[in-house]
Protein backbone atom coordinates (compact mmCIF):
# COMPACT_ATOMS: atom_id res chain seq x y z
CA UNK A 1 0.00 0.00 0.00
CA UNK A 2 1.26 3.55 -0.78
CA UNK A 3 0.14 7.14 -0.53
CA UNK A 4 1.55 9.97 -3.32
CA UNK A 5 1.31 13.32 -3.63
CA UNK A 6 1.70 15.64 -6.65
CA UNK A 7 0.83 19.41 -7.86
CA UNK A 8 -2.44 19.37 -9.48
CA UNK A 9 -2.49 23.11 -10.90
CA UNK A 10 -3.75 26.49 -9.20
CA UNK A 11 -7.29 27.69 -8.58
CA UNK A 12 -8.34 31.16 -10.19
CA UNK A 13 -7.33 32.47 -6.57
CA UNK A 14 -3.82 31.60 -7.20
CA UNK A 15 -4.56 28.53 -4.20
CA UNK A 16 -2.16 25.41 -5.14
CA UNK A 17 -4.01 22.42 -5.89
CA UNK A 18 -2.29 18.47 -4.79
CA UNK A 19 -3.40 15.34 -5.97
CA UNK A 20 -3.10 12.63 -3.90
CA UNK A 21 -2.87 9.03 -5.00
CA UNK A 22 -3.65 5.72 -2.37
CA UNK A 23 -2.88 2.56 -3.75
CA UNK A 24 -3.29 -0.94 -2.55
CA UNK A 25 -1.10 -4.11 -3.11
CA UNK A 26 -3.96 -5.58 -5.98
CA UNK A 27 -2.64 -2.60 -8.27
CA UNK A 28 -5.81 -0.49 -7.55
CA UNK A 29 -5.92 3.13 -7.08
CA UNK A 30 -8.10 6.13 -6.14
CA UNK A 31 -6.78 9.61 -6.67
CA UNK A 32 -8.61 12.42 -4.91
CA UNK A 33 -7.51 16.29 -4.77
CA UNK A 34 -7.41 18.15 -2.08
CA UNK A 35 -9.91 21.01 -4.14
CA UNK A 36 -13.30 19.76 -3.75
CA UNK A 37 -12.54 16.46 -2.20
CA UNK A 38 -12.55 15.29 -5.83
CA UNK A 39 -12.34 11.60 -6.59
CA UNK A 40 -10.72 12.42 -9.85
CA UNK A 41 -9.49 8.60 -10.40
CA UNK A 42 -10.58 5.27 -9.11
CA UNK A 43 -8.21 2.80 -11.43
CA UNK A 44 -9.66 -1.00 -11.22
CA UNK A 45 -9.21 -3.71 -13.86
CA UNK A 46 -11.53 -5.19 -16.19
CA UNK A 47 -11.66 -9.00 -16.33
CA UNK A 48 -8.56 -9.16 -18.75
CA UNK A 49 -6.26 -7.58 -15.80
CA UNK A 50 -6.29 -3.84 -17.53
CA UNK A 51 -6.52 -1.16 -15.22
CA UNK A 52 -8.78 1.66 -16.39
CA UNK A 53 -10.23 5.01 -14.78
CA UNK A 54 -13.73 4.41 -13.87
CA UNK A 55 -14.63 8.00 -12.41
CA UNK A 56 -15.71 10.84 -14.87
CA UNK A 57 -13.13 13.76 -14.59
CA UNK A 58 -11.65 16.83 -15.59
CA UNK A 59 -8.03 17.24 -16.59
CA UNK A 60 -7.19 20.35 -15.04
CA UNK A 61 -8.65 22.62 -11.84
CA UNK A 62 -10.46 25.52 -14.17
CA UNK A 63 -12.86 22.65 -15.58
CA UNK A 64 -13.85 21.37 -12.04
CA UNK A 65 -14.59 25.35 -11.07
CA UNK A 66 -16.29 26.59 -14.07
CA UNK A 67 -18.53 23.60 -15.57
CA UNK A 68 -19.50 22.31 -11.93
CA UNK A 69 -21.13 18.78 -12.68
CA UNK A 70 -19.91 17.68 -9.54
CA UNK A 71 -17.32 15.18 -10.51
CA UNK A 72 -16.23 12.69 -8.25
CA UNK A 73 -16.95 15.74 -5.34
CA UNK A 74 -17.78 16.21 -2.03
CA UNK A 75 -20.81 18.12 -1.87
CA UNK A 76 -22.53 20.18 1.31
CA UNK A 77 -23.54 21.58 3.01
CA UNK A 78 -26.70 20.26 2.02
CA UNK A 79 -26.51 17.50 -1.18
CA UNK A 80 -29.59 17.63 -3.08
CA UNK A 81 -32.28 20.62 -2.96
CA UNK A 82 -33.94 22.57 -0.93
CA UNK A 83 -37.41 23.96 -1.44
CA UNK A 84 -37.14 27.27 -3.06
CA UNK A 85 -33.92 27.75 -0.51
CA UNK A 86 -35.15 27.90 3.04
CA UNK A 87 -36.13 26.12 5.72
CA UNK A 88 -37.05 27.05 9.78
CA UNK A 89 -35.19 25.94 13.05
CA UNK A 90 -36.54 26.84 16.39
CA UNK A 91 -38.76 29.47 14.65
CA UNK A 92 -35.93 31.28 12.56
CA UNK A 93 -35.93 31.22 9.07
CA UNK A 94 -33.26 30.87 7.03
CA UNK A 95 -32.08 31.38 3.43
CA UNK A 96 -29.89 29.87 1.03
CA UNK A 97 -28.70 30.40 -2.40
CA UNK A 98 -31.32 29.64 -5.08
CA UNK A 99 -29.28 27.69 -8.11
CA UNK A 100 -31.58 25.34 -9.50
CA UNK A 101 -34.87 26.81 -10.96
CA UNK A 102 -36.41 28.23 -7.80
CA UNK A 103 -34.54 26.14 -5.30
CA UNK A 104 -31.31 25.35 -3.56
CA UNK A 105 -28.76 22.48 -5.12
CA UNK A 106 -25.82 20.48 -3.65
CA UNK A 107 -25.29 23.18 -0.97
CA UNK A 108 -25.27 26.78 -2.83
CA UNK A 109 -22.98 28.64 -4.84
CA UNK A 110 -20.00 27.83 -3.28
CA UNK A 111 -20.55 24.61 -1.97
CA UNK A 112 -18.23 21.77 -0.21
CA UNK A 113 -17.56 21.41 -3.82
CA UNK A 114 -15.41 24.37 -4.36
CA UNK A 115 -13.18 24.49 -1.52
CA UNK A 116 -9.37 23.54 -0.63
CA UNK A 117 -9.55 20.56 2.07
CA UNK A 118 -6.62 20.75 4.62
CA UNK A 119 -5.30 17.35 4.49
CA UNK A 120 -3.56 14.86 6.55
CA UNK A 121 -1.91 11.19 5.39
CA UNK A 122 -3.66 8.50 7.37
CA UNK A 123 -0.57 5.77 6.86
CA UNK A 124 -1.68 3.10 8.92
CA UNK A 125 -5.01 2.56 6.86
CA UNK A 126 -3.52 3.95 3.64
CA UNK A 127 -5.79 7.12 2.90
CA UNK A 128 -6.25 10.47 4.06
CA UNK A 129 -8.11 12.64 6.53
CA UNK A 130 -9.49 16.10 4.87
CA UNK A 131 -10.46 18.69 6.85
CA UNK A 132 -12.34 21.46 6.47
CA UNK A 133 -14.10 24.19 8.75
CA UNK A 134 -17.25 25.82 7.42
CA UNK A 135 -18.08 29.40 8.86
CA UNK A 136 -21.44 30.83 10.94
CA UNK A 137 -22.97 32.67 8.03
CA UNK A 138 -21.24 30.42 4.80
CA UNK A 139 -24.02 30.09 1.90
CA UNK A 140 -26.38 30.97 4.41
CA UNK A 141 -26.42 27.88 6.55
CA UNK A 142 -25.98 28.56 10.60
CA UNK A 143 -23.35 27.73 12.77
CA UNK A 144 -19.55 26.67 12.33
CA UNK A 145 -19.06 23.67 11.22
CA UNK A 146 -16.21 21.55 11.67
CA UNK A 147 -15.99 18.55 9.08
CA UNK A 148 -13.31 15.84 8.30
CA UNK A 149 -13.85 13.16 5.34
CA UNK A 150 -11.46 10.28 5.32
CA UNK A 151 -10.56 8.38 1.85
CA UNK A 152 -9.46 5.19 2.37
CA UNK A 153 -8.52 2.08 -0.11
CA UNK A 154 -7.81 -1.36 1.60
CA UNK A 155 -6.40 -4.34 0.17
CA UNK A 156 -10.24 -5.70 -0.04
CA UNK A 157 -10.39 -3.85 -3.11
CA UNK A 158 -12.50 -0.85 -1.01
CA UNK A 159 -12.55 2.58 -1.45
CA UNK A 160 -14.43 3.46 2.26
CA UNK A 161 -15.75 7.06 2.44
CA UNK A 162 -16.02 8.61 6.02
CA UNK A 163 -17.92 11.68 7.31
CA UNK A 164 -17.36 13.71 10.29
CA UNK A 165 -18.93 16.93 11.49
CA UNK A 166 -19.94 18.94 14.57
CA UNK A 167 -21.14 22.46 14.87
CA UNK A 168 -22.31 24.78 17.53
CA UNK A 169 -25.42 26.11 16.76
CA UNK A 170 -28.38 24.07 15.46
CA UNK A 171 -28.21 23.91 11.62
CA UNK A 172 -29.13 21.06 8.57
CA UNK A 173 -26.40 19.09 7.07
CA UNK A 174 -26.99 16.45 4.31
CA UNK A 175 -23.82 15.26 2.85
CA UNK A 176 -22.53 12.93 0.23
CA UNK A 177 -20.07 11.94 -2.95
CA UNK A 178 -21.04 12.85 -6.09
CA UNK A 179 -18.68 10.47 -8.81
CA UNK A 180 -19.84 9.74 -11.66
CA UNK A 181 -19.03 5.90 -12.50
CA UNK A 182 -18.64 3.98 -15.79
CA UNK A 183 -17.48 0.32 -14.86
CA UNK A 184 -16.30 0.33 -18.70
CA UNK A 185 -13.94 3.15 -18.28
CA UNK A 186 -14.59 6.84 -17.97
CA UNK A 187 -14.28 7.07 -21.94
CA UNK A 188 -16.34 4.05 -22.04
CA UNK A 189 -19.43 5.46 -24.28
CA UNK A 190 -22.95 4.92 -22.20
CA UNK A 191 -23.86 2.96 -19.26
CA UNK A 192 -26.74 1.75 -20.64
CA UNK A 193 -25.79 -2.02 -20.67
CA UNK A 194 -24.56 -1.76 -17.21
CA UNK A 195 -26.80 -3.83 -14.93
CA UNK A 196 -27.96 -2.33 -11.69
CA UNK A 197 -29.79 -3.32 -8.11
CA UNK A 198 -30.56 -1.05 -5.88
CA UNK A 199 -31.58 -2.13 -1.75
CA UNK A 200 -35.09 -0.02 -2.29
CA UNK A 201 -38.28 -0.86 -2.58
CA UNK A 202 -39.77 2.76 -2.37
CA UNK A 203 -38.43 5.95 -4.54
CA UNK A 204 -39.65 9.51 -3.38
CA UNK A 205 -42.69 11.13 -5.67
CA UNK A 206 -41.31 14.62 -6.83
CA UNK A 207 -42.70 17.50 -8.49
CA UNK A 208 -41.59 19.40 -11.61
CA UNK A 209 -38.68 20.96 -9.24
CA UNK A 210 -37.47 17.44 -8.20
CA UNK A 211 -38.78 18.26 -4.59
CA UNK A 212 -40.23 15.74 -2.92
CA UNK A 213 -44.20 16.16 -2.17
CA UNK A 214 -44.22 13.54 0.75
CA UNK A 215 -45.41 10.48 -0.98
CA UNK A 216 -43.42 6.89 -1.53
CA UNK A 217 -43.55 5.15 -5.25
CA UNK A 218 -43.49 1.45 -4.54
CA UNK A 219 -41.28 1.22 -7.54
CA UNK A 220 -42.67 -2.61 -8.48
CA UNK A 221 -43.12 -3.32 -12.17
CA UNK A 222 -42.72 0.22 -12.49
CA UNK A 223 -39.38 1.66 -14.94
CA UNK A 224 -38.28 2.60 -11.74
CA UNK A 225 -37.68 -0.97 -10.24
CA UNK A 226 -34.44 -2.16 -9.45
CA UNK A 227 -35.12 -4.31 -6.88
CA UNK A 228 -33.80 -7.28 -9.27
CA UNK A 229 -30.52 -6.78 -11.75
CA UNK A 230 -31.22 -5.39 -15.01
CA UNK A 231 -29.70 -3.15 -17.81
CA UNK A 232 -29.53 0.61 -16.65
CA UNK A 233 -31.10 1.14 -20.55
CA UNK A 234 -34.27 -1.07 -20.22
CA UNK A 235 -36.71 0.93 -19.13
CA UNK A 236 -35.21 4.29 -19.44
CA UNK A 237 -37.38 5.54 -22.15
CA UNK A 238 -40.56 5.16 -19.86
CA UNK A 239 -39.01 8.14 -17.66
CA UNK A 240 -41.36 10.25 -19.42
CA UNK A 241 -41.63 13.10 -17.03
CA UNK A 242 -40.26 16.24 -18.43
CA UNK A 243 -38.50 17.35 -15.30
CA UNK A 244 -36.14 14.15 -15.61
CA UNK A 245 -35.14 14.90 -18.84
CA UNK A 246 -35.26 11.53 -20.60
CA UNK A 247 -33.50 9.41 -17.40
CA UNK A 248 -33.71 9.10 -13.61
CA UNK A 249 -32.83 11.45 -11.12
CA UNK A 250 -35.09 9.85 -8.52
CA UNK A 251 -34.23 9.47 -4.44
CA UNK A 252 -34.64 6.01 -3.43
CA UNK A 253 -35.54 4.69 0.32
CA UNK A 254 -33.26 2.09 1.30
CA UNK A 255 -34.23 -1.10 2.66
CA UNK A 256 -33.12 -0.89 5.86
CA UNK A 257 -33.62 -3.17 8.95
CA UNK A 258 -31.80 -0.81 11.64
CA UNK A 259 -31.59 3.28 10.95
CA UNK A 260 -28.03 4.51 10.93
CA UNK A 261 -26.60 0.45 9.98
CA UNK A 262 -24.43 0.12 7.05
CA UNK A 263 -25.76 -2.19 4.51
CA UNK A 264 -25.69 -2.69 0.98
CA UNK A 265 -27.15 -0.24 -1.43
CA UNK A 266 -26.52 -0.82 -4.65
CA UNK A 267 -24.69 -3.60 -7.13
CA UNK A 268 -23.79 -2.73 -10.94
CA UNK A 269 -21.99 -5.15 -13.29
CA UNK A 270 -20.64 -4.05 -16.46
CA UNK A 271 -20.75 -6.93 -18.74
CA UNK A 272 -18.87 -5.27 -21.06
CA UNK A 273 -15.02 -5.22 -19.21
CA UNK A 274 -16.77 -7.72 -16.44
CA UNK A 275 -16.42 -4.95 -13.53
CA UNK A 276 -18.28 -5.01 -10.71
CA UNK A 277 -19.39 -2.49 -7.82
CA UNK A 278 -20.75 -3.16 -4.16
CA UNK A 279 -22.15 0.11 -2.68
CA UNK A 280 -22.98 -0.02 1.38
CA UNK A 281 -23.68 2.88 3.24
CA UNK A 282 -25.32 4.16 6.77
CA UNK A 283 -27.63 6.41 4.99
CA UNK A 284 -31.31 6.46 4.44
CA UNK A 285 -31.02 7.06 0.90
CA UNK A 286 -29.51 7.19 -2.69
CA UNK A 287 -30.09 9.40 -5.82
CA UNK A 288 -29.70 7.77 -8.55
CA UNK A 289 -29.07 9.55 -11.28
CA UNK A 290 -27.93 8.83 -14.95
CA UNK A 291 -25.76 11.86 -16.15
CA UNK A 292 -29.33 12.89 -18.26
CA UNK A 293 -28.21 16.70 -18.47
CA UNK A 294 -24.58 16.47 -19.83
CA UNK A 295 -24.97 17.84 -23.16
CA UNK A 296 -21.67 16.59 -24.97
CA UNK A 297 -20.40 20.18 -25.02
CA UNK A 298 -17.53 19.58 -22.13
CA UNK A 299 -14.87 16.05 -21.74
CA UNK A 300 -11.38 15.75 -21.97
CA UNK A 301 -9.31 15.87 -25.16
CA UNK A 302 -11.24 15.05 -28.43
CA UNK A 303 -13.71 13.04 -25.88
CA UNK A 304 -17.01 14.22 -24.89
CA UNK A 305 -18.92 13.69 -22.20
CA UNK A 306 -22.74 12.93 -23.86
CA UNK A 307 -26.03 12.08 -22.37
CA UNK A 308 -26.27 8.77 -19.96
CA UNK A 309 -21.81 8.98 -19.58
CA UNK A 310 -22.31 7.47 -16.20
CA UNK A 311 -24.69 6.42 -13.53
CA UNK A 312 -24.50 8.28 -9.95
CA UNK A 313 -25.94 6.40 -6.58
CA UNK A 314 -25.50 9.24 -4.11
CA UNK A 315 -25.83 7.78 -0.41
CA UNK A 316 -27.57 10.90 1.64
CA UNK A 317 -30.54 11.78 3.26
CA UNK A 318 -34.19 12.72 1.53
CA UNK A 319 -34.12 16.17 -0.40
CA UNK A 320 -36.12 19.15 1.20
CA UNK A 321 -35.66 17.09 4.73
CA UNK A 322 -35.82 20.50 6.92
CA UNK A 323 -39.05 21.05 5.69
CA UNK A 324 -40.59 17.57 5.65
CA UNK A 325 -40.50 16.44 9.63
CA UNK A 326 -41.84 13.28 8.46
CA UNK A 327 -38.52 12.27 6.77
CA UNK A 328 -35.48 11.27 8.76
CA UNK A 329 -33.99 14.54 10.26
CA UNK A 330 -30.93 16.12 8.97
CA UNK A 331 -31.11 18.40 11.80
CA UNK A 332 -27.98 18.74 14.07
CA UNK A 333 -27.43 20.82 17.52
CA UNK A 334 -24.09 21.50 19.40
CA UNK A 335 -22.85 18.12 20.97
CA UNK A 336 -23.95 16.00 18.32
CA UNK A 337 -21.95 14.62 15.85
CA UNK A 338 -22.56 13.75 12.13
CA UNK A 339 -21.19 10.31 11.45
CA UNK A 340 -21.40 8.60 7.62
CA UNK A 341 -19.80 5.52 6.38
CA UNK A 342 -20.27 4.32 2.81
CA UNK A 343 -18.03 1.97 0.99
CA UNK A 344 -17.67 1.13 -2.86
CA UNK A 345 -16.24 -2.64 -3.27
CA UNK A 346 -14.76 -3.28 -6.81
CA UNK A 347 -14.56 -6.61 -8.67
CA UNK A 348 -14.89 -8.79 -11.32
CA UNK A 349 -17.08 -11.58 -13.37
Amino acid sequence: MSIASKPFGTTKSGQKVTAWTLKNKNGLSAVVLDFGGVLHEMNTPDRDGRLTNISCNYPDVSSYEEIRPFFGSLVGRYANRIAKGKFSIDGVEYHVPINNGENALHGGLKGFDQVIYGVEPLESENGIRLTYTSPDGEEGYPGTLDLTVDYVLNDADELIIRYRAVTDKPTVLNLTNHTFWNLNGAFGGDILPTELTLCASRCLAADSGLIPIGQYVNTAGTPLDFSQPKPIGRDIAGITEPQFNGGYDHCYVLDKAKEGELSLCAEAFDPRSGRTMEISTTEPGAQLYTANFIDGTTGVGDYKYQKYCAFCVEAQHYPDSPNRPEFPTTLMRPGQVYLQTTVHRFGIR
